[in-house]
């Protein structure tokens, strides 16, 4: 575990949050969410952002390479727009990583809440959206727009990490007009590219703890597959409900941690 010692009960809870974190990203993204916190309850205070962060890419990466798998087998994807949003995508996150060293601990979580609120409003107000495709944007037209997509959420991926799926959901279902489940296989490839970028960056500065990571990928990679088989299954309503239900338990939590962290 890289000299890293933990109790075998704070192991096997960071396993579980792993399985469900890989089942939850499967489904509408937002994986990390869960993960990233329980990372940040579940290791020590001294361990630092990048390698807590570096750390979280290794099973997200694995549980996203299977749900892109089981995704790519019952959806098409339109490959002249799914590469610049690839290509930027690893191109921001890369960058992205490189600004971990400069965010201390604190203020890790105050940012992800206010995207997820943010998020979880603009999908709530909006009842119909991503149910149905209704595409906006085509040609270059529409390439330029998820290069610039793959661009920023690839850089929050990288320097901050949870909600990129769900990010890369809502920007494909808002700004392109594809319907979840298209969203979903697409944000699958895109967050597996930012993975890629980031887990290389993290480990030539030696912030990845591989042991802990790979035993969380084992747990991710089982509920990404089990959740990508689900969301094929029950459709575009289920994903849209499994996406407020999960957005809206996790500003709770984070709401919760942030005034604790701010008042102790």
């Amino acid at each position: 575990m890289s000299g890293l010692e933990l109790p075998l009960l704070t192991l096997a809870l960071l396993v579980a949050a792993s399985f469900v974190a890989g089942w939850v990203d499967a489904v509408v993204g937002g994986g990390g969410l869960i993960q990233l916190p329980a990372l940040l309850i579940g290791l020590p205070s001294e361990v630092p952002v990048a390698t807590i962060a570096g750390t979280n890419k290794l099973p997200s990466f694995l549980g996203t390479a299977t749900a892109s798998a089981t995704y790519l087998r019952s959806i098409r994807v339109n490959w002249s727009l799914a590469w610049p949003l690839l290509a930027m995508a690893a191109v921001g996150s890369a960058v992205g990583a490189q600004l971990t060293h400069f965010l201390p601990r604190q203020h890790f979580t105050p940012l992800v809440l206010l995207a997820v609120v943010s998020v979880g409003w603009y999908t709530w107000r909006r009842p119909h959206l991503g149910l149905h495709g209704h595409v906006k944007h085509t040609g270059n037209d529409a390439r330029l727009r998820m290069a610039a997509i793959g661009l920023v959420v690839g850089a929050w991926d990288g320097f901050i990490g949870p909600g990129t799926g769900t990010f890369f959901v809502i920007a494909l279902v808002s700004i392109i007009g594809h319907d979840f489940l298209a969203s979903s296989a697409l944000a699958k490839l895109a967050n597996l590219t930012t993975n890629a970028a980031a887990i290389v960056a993290f480990a030539l500065t030696g912030n990845i703890l591989w042991g802990l990571g790979l035993l969380m990928g084992a747990a991710n990679l089982t509920g990404g597959f089990l959740g990508a088989r689900t969301a094929l299954k029950q459709g575009n309503t289920f994903v849209r409900k499994v996406f407020l239900l999960v957005v809206t338990a996790l500003a709770v939590k984070l709401a919760w941690d942030t005034w604790f962290s701010y008042l102790g």
